[in-house]
């Protein structure tokens, strides 16, 4: 099962639109959805925190960052796969 990482924050709206782009996709794809929080690591923070969200596919090194519709992130994903 590949994994797709979701960088995100609480209380970031822009972060629950992507999840809610996420979620049928984690589901016909049959992907992990792993949600990273970036305010736990000052690294992840500095990285991120003006981009986010953004989608990564685990181990392949592109990223999506927002703004993206369900069609850009179907796209990501099937490049990345």
């Amino acid at each position: 099962m590949k994994q797709i990482i979701l960088y995100t924050t609480s209380g970031c709206h822009l972060c629950e639109q992507a999840k809610a782009l996420l979620e049928p996709l984690v589901t016909s794809r049959r992907l992990w959805l792993k949600e990273v929080e970036i305010a736990d690591s000052d690294e992840l923070l500095e990285h991120y925190g003006v981009r986010i969200p953004v989608i990564a596919m685990g181990g392949a090194g592109a990223e999506l960052n927002w703004p993206f519709d369900s069609q850009e992130l179907e796209d990501f994903v099937r490049r990345q796969s």
